[in-house]
């Protein structure tokens, strides 16, 4: 008998629905699974392109599909993302950069304990007074505005080390050229207009689009974004909002031209302001900017007069976006998974959002899939519980931002009245210990979430790290700070040599655009 092909319709492309597609492809090739995916995405619905930042997981992402770092550079235009550089956060004229890259993992050594010398290097740089980027390579790289790579004798480019980086692109441009990819999915040009659900299982039945065509498929994916079309359009997933805890709602989005000769910068510039903060992120073509606020403290006008005051020129914004941040209860309903924007928003800070959706869409692939394809019952409320736990962390992660001495009535009120629970008791934990890997729980299979590498720059750049605690751990155990400052010494001379070795920034994206395809 003849194996039936499980039938997958992926709602929507863009960043999200192509990356997920792309993604159970691979996974089910891998396991030779009999599915069959189909996307939905009407041409006539416009693409609207943005500066969007990844994780470094977006790279392992383009290893799995099989795309080349300097191919998908060259066609999408993307940049080199190292970091994230917070300015003013803390207090004004205060600058604090955090790289992507861990050094911890290079200072394993088998004579000690993970638990004793996980962190080690971090609470090093914090008993001594030192920049905890001072010890990362992608910490040097970032304040000279250098790419990670350096050139061997033929002209090839060489890794400047194990890290993987991540990237700045347009999410229009990245979108097509994923799409581009898809050469054995179907893609179905059409605009779903409502969805049918069975009378009995209360599952989607099928969709209805704009053309008269009807879609039915075994398992339906949401990728529709803030219109969550099939999830709460069809089957009434309820939103669970962040406001409480995160004090913007409003987001202004506008470009910028790159000034001719400037260097491209590699990393994102998150800049803390009167009632939010302004992110700029570089692509190779210009720079994607906006400002994130609370219209509680700061009406639109008011806004872009701030813009347009701290950049010295005026703007042209794309549109004035009011958002709730917040995710869904559940985001797998019955036969309907979603992903991406459809499943959660949160402000645009460290680069969730394609991360989750990454996650998201392996964690599915990887531990659910298989079974669904071979009529096996799966549990749905394991993977809703996972999700919620994952974007809950996020949320907290980004609230920890909001903990600086601004003096602004809007930081007082994020201050006072926004931190959560977690936020508050993690603060007091670390006032008399410092962080740990052990804080932070494993995420399923293994898949990269946020950990103490993460927290370390955030925590120490907005000052809540005591030196005096980290001096007293280290002065418990002599090997463990002998370790650490021997390795932190070494690697912050080989990071100052390699920096010397590797490109400038735009000077390697001008070589990848000249590079043979």
């Amino acid at each position: 008998m003849e194996e039936q092909n499980f039938k997958i319709v992926v709602v929507g492309g863009g960043t999200a629905g192509w990356l997920t597609s792309l993604i159970i492809r691979h996974y089910a090739r891998e396991s030779k699974l009999p599915v069959e995916i189909r996307v939905v995405e009407s041409s006539k619905i416009p693409t609207i392109g943005v500066g969007e930042g990844t994780t470094a997981i977006f790279r392992q992402t383009l290893d799995l599909i099989g795309v080349k770092d300097t191919e998908f550079v060259k066609h999408t235009g993307a940049t080199v993302k190292l970091g994230i550089r917070h300015k003013e956060w803390l207090r004004r004229n205060h600058v604090y950069d955090g790289p992507l890259d861990d050094p911890n993992f290079l200072a394993v050594d088998p004579s000690f304990r993970p638990e004793e010398i996980g962190s080690a290097l971090h609470i090093y740089s914090v008993a001594s007074g030192k920049e905890i980027p001072n010890v990362h390579l992608f910490g040097h790289l970032m304040k000279r505005e250098k790419s990670p790579y350096g050139l061997d004798l033929d002209g090839a480019f060489i890794p400047s080390g194990p890290f993987e980086h991540a990237y700045h692109f347009d999410q229009a441009r990245v979108g097509a050229y994923l799409r581009s990819k898809a050469d054995d999915i179907e893609i179905i040009d059409d605009e779903v207009v409502d969805v049918e659900l069975d009378a009995e299982s209360g599952s989607i039945a099928k969709l209805r689009c704009s053309s008269g065509a009807e879609i039915s498929a075994d398992f339906f994916i949401d990728c529709t974004g803030f219109r969550r079309q099939l999830i709460s359009g069809g089957l009434g997933g309820k939103w669970v909002s962040y406001r409480k805890n995160l004090p913007v709602n409003r987001a202004m989005p506008f470009w910028l031209e790159h000034k001719e000769g400037d260097e491209i910068l590699p990393f994102t510039l998150a800049w803390a302001r009167e009632a939010g903060w302004m992110w700029a992120i570089p692509t190779q073509d210009r720079i994607g900017c906006g400002y994130v606020y609370s219209d509680e403290f700061l009406t639109p006008e008011q806004a872009q007069q701030e813009i347009e005051a701290a950049i010295g020129q005026p703007i042209e914004p794309r549109k004035d976006l009011k958002f709730d941040s917040g995710r869904l209860d559940d985001s797998w309903i019955g036969n309907c998974l979603a992903v991406g924007l459809s499943s959660s928003f949160l402000e645009p800070l460290e680069a969730t959002s394609i991360h989750g959706s990454i996650v998201q869409a392996r964690l599915f692939a990887t531990e659910f899939l298989p079974a669904m394809t071979r009529g096996k019952p799966v549990d749905r409320k394991r993977y809703n519980s996972i999700v919620a736990g994952q974007i809950d962390d996020f949320m907290v992660f980004i609230n920890l931002h909001y903990t600086g001495e601004r003096d602004e009535p809007f930081w007082r009120h994020a201050r006072e009245n926004c931190l959560h629970d977690r936020t508050t008791a993690m603060l007091e934990h670390w006032k008399t210990k410092m962080p740990r890997y052990h804080d932070f729980a494993a995420f399923p299979c293994d898949l990269p979430h946020i950990n103490a590498q993460l927290y370390y720059p955030v925590l120490d750049g907005l000052e809540h790290l005591d030196r005096s605690v980290a001096k007293n751990e280290l002065a418990s155990s002599p090997k463990v700070r002998s370790h650490a400052r021997k390795t932190t010494e070494k690697f912050v001379k080989e990071n100052f040599r390699i920096t010397n070795k590797c490109l400038g920034h735009r000077e390697y994206l001008e070589k990848v655009a000249e590079s043979t395809p």
